[in-house]
């Protein structure tokens, strides 16, 4: 019985009728929502059904989009145009489409962004503009803006309350604090060269900024300056994400194509995973918080990763050098192109 079933499974494969099972699915089916992510070379955005794998819309952003943030209830997405000028593109996420352009053109060089509590404003880092600028993204006016007093402000943290904002100033080789109610700058930290990769805990107490030219990653005390926690062996960290329950946090290492998972109060690192050509950019949780996904600029995808086990879970098909990247808990179907 055991030959026969041997040769009967040979014959099926031989005969092209099924085949070896791959190491993981294309997709997780079990996932559910809507993935966002920004493409750098498409100058567009995907809109991916998480339990088909399929691309529901694909729409226009301006040239050279980056950094991507989602609204808690996934109707809303706003984007950053970069290398390409300076404007916003919001996207009506419910009804897959463009709900506006904002000009930036005094701000240009827009980059960071994060949704303020309300979740009526955004507030956006201005690169060549040393400017931090809060936007009405509903009506497609700028608030107020806020100087950061430094140059090169790329990256933008902020406390859980809304209260203290903290950008990563690259050509400064500092980090600025700055009261966002009055709109004045606190502090700037001196921090290792070259800030780029910034993230802040929920009090806002500490700074986690990744330093591109000392190619390291440290925790670092907004009252103190001090430096409590440190990591080498990085070549370009490009991002750091805490989970919300700040056990964890992920850095995509970009420049030695890795992904590095680290315990937040031991301060061990638990793994990583090694991404030849992949170019690991973007990352964003899943609502169960272990879930990751990231986006890989040099292979057009988003990889699904268990962040706990380091396990890859599956995959998704991207435009042209994907960057930016979020989640709406939205389930959608109507297909949608440009």
């Amino acid at each position: 019985m055991r030959i026969t079933t041997i040769l009967s499974c040979l014959f099926v494969m031989l005969s092209g009728i099924c085949a070896a099972p791959a190491a993981f699915a294309e997709f997780p089916q079990s996932l559910r929502g809507t993935l966002i992510t920004l493409n750098k070379s498409g100058h567009d955005a995907n809109f991916i059904d998480l339990g088909s794998g399929e691309i529901l819309a694909t729409l226009p952003t301006g040239r050279g989009p980056h950094e991507l943030v989602v609204s808690d209830d996934g109707r809303w997405a706003i984007g950053t145009d970069y290398s390409g000028g300076g404007s916003l593109t919001v996207f009506d996420v419910e009804e897959l489409l463009v709900a506006r352009t904002i000009s930036l053109h005094d701000y240009p060089r827009p980059h960071g962004i994060l949704f303020l509590p309300s979740q009526k404003e955004v507030i956006v880092t201005s690169e060549a503009s040393q400017q931090l600028v809060i936007v009405d993204f509903h009506e497609g006016e700028i608030v107020r803006n806020i100087d950061t007093g430094q140059s090169g402000s790329h990256m933008v943290a902020l406390s859980e309350d809304g209260a203290t904002a903290y950008t990563s100033n690259g050509s400064a080789n500092s980090v600025s604090v700055i009261d966002v109610v009055s709109g004045q700058l606190l502090k700037t930290l001196d921090v290792p060269d070259r800030p780029e990769a910034i993230a802040t805990n929920k009090r806002g107490d500490e700074v986690w900024v990744g330093s591109n030219d000392e190619e390291v990653v440290s925790v670092i005390s907004v009252a103190s300056g001090e430096i409590s926690q440190q990591w080498s062996g990085f070549s370009w960290p490009y991002r750091i994400l805490l989970t919300d329950d700040e056990k964890y946090a992920v850095m995509p290492d970009l420049g030695n194509e890795q992904l590095r998972f680290f315990d937040v109060n031991s301060g061990t690192e638990m793994g990583k995973i090694d991404l030849a050509g992949a170019q690991p950019q973007g990352v964003t949780l899943y609502p169960d918080d272990r879930t990751l996904f990231v986006s890989l600029s040099g292979q057009n995808k988003v990889l699904v990763v268990n962040s706990l086990t380091q396990e890859i879970l599956g995959e998704y098909a991207t435009g042209n050098a994907p960057d930016g990247i979020g989640y709406s808990p939205l389930v959608l179907r109507k297909t949608v192109s440009y």
